[in-house]
């Protein structure tokens, strides 16, 4: 399908890694330069009802951190209640997701705003159900990819096995995010530079530790003139 040049997926090397933060931060930035944004998250696990509507806190980082309002059903296509694996959530709840429908959503989505940013699930390789995964959505929007990096202990690794993953899918590595996950991680100026060295993609930042509430002040760590 055909893209705009400012549409990005956005995964991580793992999850719990700030995905949603940064991808909250990086909305943000993209306002500041003038544009309208919109934050999808195709699936979320890990939802409470409140007043009959099914609320989710990555979707609510999201919505928050959008200029544009979109119906829910347009942001998050499948919203379940268990917080676990996709996979295990969708075929205990009896929930059937079809990459076609959520490729459909975003289409819905770049009518509504100039930047449209797809959060992913989890890693990369997450499996949606016995026969597709992340990589599947990905591949079906067509997307250049942001990557966010955990700054932790083993995160050159999984940082470089997911860029290959990335590749190897035949989408572009368009830049990457370092986010601090330990405030204590040993040498981490030198694991950022071993990224910088080998990702083979520009950094858009070193976003440091900070609390859920402070995506503005995250999205002033991210240079998106890097993006190319």
């Amino acid at each position: 399908m055909q893209n705009r040049t400012n549409d990005y997926f956005i995964t991580g090397t793992d999850t719990e890694i700030g995905k949603t933060f940064i991808t909250s931060a990086l909305l943000r930035a993209f306002t500041q330069q003038g544009r309208s944004t919109l934050g999808m998250k195709p699936i979320a696990s890990g939802a409470d009802e409140i007043d009959g509507v099914l609320h989710n806190e990555d979707v609510a980082s999201l919505v928050a951190a959008s200029s544009v309002k979109a119906p829910q059903e347009i942001v998050v296509p499948y919203l379940m209640r268990t917080p676990a694996a996709p996979h295990i959530v969708a075929r205990l709840e009896n929930v059937k997701m079809d990459v076609q429908h959520i490729q459909y959503c975003y289409q819905q989505a770049q009518g509504l705003a100039d930047v449209v940013l797809v959060e992913g699930v989890g890693g990369f390789c997450v499996p949606l159900d016995d026969d597709t995964s992340t990589v599947d959505l990905a591949q079906r929007l067509g997307l250049p990819v942001i990557l966010v990096v955990g700054m932790r202990l083993g995160c050159i690794n999984h940082a470089l096995l997911t860029a290959q993953a990335i590749r190897a899918s035949g989408l572009r590595l368009a830049a990457w995010v370092a986010n601090t996950v330990d405030t204590e991680m040993r040498f981490f100026d030198e694991n950022v530079e071993a990224l910088r060295q080998r990702l083979g993609a520009p950094c858009l930042g070193v976003v440091p530790r900070l609390a859920a509430d402070q995506v503005a002040q995250a999205s002033q760590y991210v240079d998106l003139n890097l993006l190319k």
